[in-house]
């Protein structure tokens, strides 16, 4: 892996919501079920470093309101079995999409994210 540089207009930070009362059971669900750390900033707010890359979809039937975090597995079948054992609730099922096959879940602070794998 390189050294990243950081420069003007580059991806840089994924900051989501976790509404009152959620951010202990968020960093709880998300290091149960992928082995997240946290650096935390005061009591209402809570750091990790764990990658990102992005897209943009415009098929308006797969199109969300809102940003889609897309998180990588090696083993979808493993990782959704974690999801749900760290208390992730399943929005949409392992399907097939151009690239790979992905499921989509809910946090405990209601936010949808999705797993792919190849």
């Amino acid at each position: 892996m390189g050294v990243s540089m950081k420069q003007t207009g580059k991806l840089d930070y994924l900051e989501m919501p976790a509404a009152h009362g959620t951010l202990d059971r968020v960093k709880a669900f998300y290091s149960a079920a992928f082995s997240w750390s946290f650096t935390d900033y005061g009591p209402t707010y809570s750091a990790f470093d764990e990658g990102l890359e992005g897209g943009f979809q415009a098929d308006s039937g797969e199109v969300s309101a809102k940003p889609l975090p897309v998180l990588f597995s090696e083993d979808l079948e493993d990782t959704l079995a974690a999801v749900e054992a760290a208390g992730g609730t399943i929005a949409k099922p392992i399907f097939e999409f151009p690239g790979g096959r992905r499921f989509h879940f809910i946090d405990p602070a209601g936010n949808e994210l999705a797993v792919w794998g190849e």
